[in-house]
């Protein structure tokens, strides 16, 4: 497969996950947190989709499209893991949707960085809260749920809170 065709086939997945998702916290109250701002195209679908949410936005630098920028009191700039102890002790259990687009094309790193941001994220996401991610999230205890139609195992990963705990 070309790399324009793998890129099309991770653009399609994000989507299809992030609609999912959009439907799936519709009855829960909560904000959303966009891990990784980059050109801003998430975002930008994320608040067409969810409107009425605050989402707050993480990124080491704006480099997004100046239309897809958020507001300035919902950006956090920095290391993800440098800036989250703060938001987290603001914001505990406020989180309906967490998004991270974050992490390489090296499995180990991806790995590693998503154990590092599971202590930060577990607390912020309210019960029943769905995480999307472009890497796995192992030992959580948030419920591994299957791909929407058309997802390849494996392209996007999706986890809900248990209501309880």
């Amino acid at each position: 497969m070309s790399r324009l065709d793998s890129f099309i086939r991770r653009m399609q997945a994000q989507r299809a996950c992030l609609d999912w998702a959009a439907r799936a916290i519709a009855g829960l109250p909560g904000d959303v947190m966009e891990l990784g701002l980059g050109n801003g195209r998430t975002y930008d679908h994320l608040r067409e989709a969810l409107p009425d949410r605050a989402i707050w936005v993480f990124d080491r630098h704006i480099a997004a499209h100046p239309g897809c920028i958020p507001p300035r009191d919902r950006m956090v700039l920095g290391e993800v893991l440098e800036t989250m102890p703060g938001f987290v002790a603001a914001h505990p259990k406020g989180m309906a949707l967490i998004h991270a687009d974050l992490g390489t094309g090296d499995d180990i790193a991806n790995r590693a960085l998503a154990a590092a941001l599971t202590p930060f994220l577990g607390p912020v996401l309210a019960p029943g809260g769905v995480v999307v991610a472009n890497i796995g999230f192992a030992g959580t205890g948030w419920e591994e749920l299957p791909e929407p139609d058309g997802v390849s195992p494996g392209r996007y990963y999706l986890y809900r809170r248990p209501l309880a705990g």
